[in-house]
């Protein structure tokens, strides 16, 4: 299949601002005269990762030609596992700086911890990568705009890994409810529930022999090694991590925002605590933050350890003056009338091949891109926005129009962005 042909910068800047482009422009702009019909890419962070790689074996046209992680162990197992199921051995990186150096790369995957999504999407647009990183996509707002700003200052596409938006039951779905199928909507609630343990107490332990440590840290400034952290407990630690909001939040927030068809809300709060277990979690266990958009609402309510098997939780439920569509977790969705009684259901199933198709055919041939960062962004500045309500015991008031805070404390703002690592402090 041909590429499409790009516009000139001379033909894009006049059609549109750059903001604009970035969004509308820029995906044929990208697509021009590819190296070969296939998408070569490479996969960082071998945890999740390796689900990017069992997707990616299914996308046509698409070839996991690279793999990098710092756990050794990791990223041997993802290029066998390539090896077996395509006849071709990746190249194997430790270091996703060596990564991005690689001529023959078109596009990288990032599946590392959330505080290395956004330097390694910078890093990799300003290599000429394009881009496709997991949510949350940024570890606080500032980077979230920094992310955003290098995508359009190197033209480079980059898609956040929020895969609802390319199921095709749950666009059926927001499809139906922006119809008017339960007429105006007023309001969405969100949930999530888990059974997690406890992680203890950490022991300083001496650095595994497969483990790079240091550039496992990366951006952030050094802390000794314990024995608690590598590879998922970090999620619940302020310094690598936000908490469940910022793990799973992204997902349901996102679908949420993109029924009631809202950007930025007007007020947030966020309450609740870590009440389960007295370990090295920082991050509450148990949260509920709501959203006011003036004309509509949102809440997300989670519950990291206790599952509540006896209640009727779902994922994502908008209530509007004719009835209720609720989606759950798989992607299927229901629409009830005012007394609860079920008017349609639609069976659906979420996964990653249809998000990483949509990635590949944007580079190849000018696809729009379902979740553009600069859309993904807003729906996980929602996180961070109720993680600094939580942190600080505040009500955060927020420009509509920006999304930046007005009125903020010093230790909200102090929020905002984060202290780096001498040397890796992310630039546009």
């Amino acid at each position: 299949m041909k590429p499409a042909l790009p516009q000139s910068r001379r033909q894009f800047l006049a059609h549109t601002g750059f903001a604009a482009g970035l969004v509308a422009t820029v995906p044929n702009l990208l697509a021009a005269d590819p190296p070969s019909e296939r998408v070569r890419l490479g996969v960082i962070g071998l945890g999740r990762g390796m689900d990017h790689v069992t997707a990616l074996l299914q996308v046509p046209h698409a070839e996991v030609a690279f793999v990098c992680d710092v756990d050794e162990r990791r990223a041997n197992a993802a290029a066998k596992k390539i090896e077996d199921q395509s006849g071709r051995r990746p190249r194997v990186h430790r270091d996703l700086r060596q990564l991005f150096a690689e001529r023959d790369l078109d596009a990288v995957t990032i599946a590392t911890p959330n505080f290395w999504h956004a330097p390694a999407t910078i890093l990799a647009c300003a290599a000429g990568k394009h881009v496709y990183v997991e949510k949350p996509g940024s570890h606080n707002p500032h980077e979230g705009e920094m992310m955003v700003g290098a995508a359009a200052r190197h033209r480079r596409l980059v898609q956040m890994g929020n895969q609802r938006r390319s199921t095709e039951t749950v666009r059926q779905a927001i499809a139906e409810l922006h119809a008017g199928a339960i007429g105006p909507v007023r309001f969405a609630r969100c949930w999530y529930t888990g059974a997690r343990g406890t992680i203890g107490q950490g022991k300083p332990v001496p650095v595994p022999a497969w483990l790079n440590y240091e550039l496992w840290q990366g951006p952030v400034p050094e802390r000794p090694y314990v024995d608690n952290l590598v590879h998922y407990n970090w999620h619940w630690r302020w310094h690598w991590g936000g908490g469940e909001l910022a793990n799973n939040g992204p997902h349901a927030l996102d679908v949420a925002r993109w029924g009631l068809g809202v950007e930025y809300p007007r007020r947030v709060t966020a309450t609740g605590g870590r009440y389960h277990f007295q370990d090295d979690q920082e991050t509450p266990d148990t949260l509920t933050a709501t959203y006011d958009f003036g004309h509509c609402g949102l809440s997300w309510d989670a519950a990291s350890c206790t599952p509540r098997k006896g209640d009727a939780e779902g994922f994502v439920s908008f209530y509007g003056d004719g009835g209720i569509l609720a989606i759950d977790g798989s992607g299927s969705y229901r629409v009830l009338d005012l007394n609860g009684r079920e008017i349609r259901a639609v069976k659906g199933r979420t996964a990653d091949v249809p998000h990483f198709t949509n990635f590949v055919e944007a580079i190849r041939s000018g696809t729009p891109l379902n979740s553009p960062i600069a859309e993904g962004q807003k729906s996980t500045l929602l996180c961070h926005l109720g993680n600094i309500s939580w942190r600080t015991g505040r009500t955060v008031d927020v420009d509509p129009q920006t999304g930046r805070m007005t009125g903020a404390t010093r230790s909200m703002s102090k929020l905002w962005t984060r202290e780096y690592r001498r040397g890796w402090e992310p630039k546009v």
